[in-house]
């Protein structure tokens, strides 16, 4: 990988804590998803006017993630019903890269490096082990989180087909968005019905997270069409690091040896990946 691409995921995954540290504060989390992907979709419009249509071999790819999405959402609201963020967040990302591995060497043969490998083994145990010591919410949240893991895992692997048959990321990326707002306002409607959807400070956080994940989410998808899913996948979760820095400094959340061992170690394994 370049550095361009290393640099750039990189960025991406700092904001993508900074959205979920936005939302994490929020108590009904399917509302709060919802509104985001109307913030989402809205935002897209106008690149969707003004992009070309992704080529028509993309589209499966691409409606097939925004409702493997949709599912990422509801098990993520399941989830967070029978424990806390602290205690599954590490088990979800930290098993993705090693899911995203997996599925894209049998999905597309992708073939990985011992170095590259090994810098995939190191992001991942570090992740998942930002939960030592912590109640890990019993077996049920630890099934639940593995399965959200590989629910994002098998997006990100369709995302990365995708991708690179849609003759343009950036346009695969505004229409992804726009799939998945329609696809998320459905499902709240069949779940609540016609419940009010938020007041205006939500709103104002729903767009400033959904600008921040539309950005990171085209960052990331254009890297898909340059590098290995498995690697991107991996560096997307030095995440967990920046979110644990932002706990410290913004809500007093306490920085442990294990806590720093462990961001030291997904370190190590971005420095081995780039």
């Amino acid at each position: 990988m370049s550095a361009g691409v290393v640099g750039l995921v990189l960025v991406a995954a700092v904001l993508h804590a900074g959205w979920n540290a936005l939302l994490h504060g929020g108590g009904d989390r399917l509302r709060m998803a919802t509104l985001m992907s109307i913030a989402t979709a809205v935002i897209a419009v106008p690149f969707a006017l003004v992009l070309p249509l992704p080529d028509r071999a993309s589209w499966p790819c691409l409606i097939i993630s925004a409702a493997v999405q949709v599912l990422y959402i509801l098990f993520l609201v399941r989830v967070y019903r029978v424990a806390d963020l602290g205690s599954v967040y590490p088990v979800i990302r930290g098993s993705v890269p090693l899911f995203v591995t997996l599925g894209a060497t049998i999905a597309v043969g992708e073939e990985l490096s011992p170095r590259l490998l090994l810098g995939i083994g190191l992001v991942s145990f570090g992740t998942m082990a930002m939960l030592s010591g912590k109640d890990n919410g019993g077996a049920q949240a630890m099934t639940l989180a593995v399965v959200t893991g590989g629910i994002i895992a098998l997006y990100t692997v369709i995302d990365g087909i995708g991708a690179r048959q849609a003759g343009n990321p950036h346009a695969y990326t505004v229409w992804i968005f726009l799939v998945f707002g329609v696809l998320m306002c459905a499902t709240f409607l069949a779940l609540r019905g016609f419940s009010p959807l938020g007041y205006p400070p939500e709103w104002q956080t729903a767009v400033l997270a959904g600008v921040i994940q539309i950005v990171t989410y085209a960052v990331v998808i254009w890297a898909f069409t340059l590098a290995p899913l498995g690697p991107i996948s991996a560096l997307r979760q030095t995440s967990v690091v920046a979110a644990t820095l932002i706990g410290w400094r913004f809500r007093g959340e306490s920085l442990s040896a294990i806590r720093l061992g462990a961001s030291v170690v997904i370190l190590a394994g971005a420095a081995l990946l780039s």
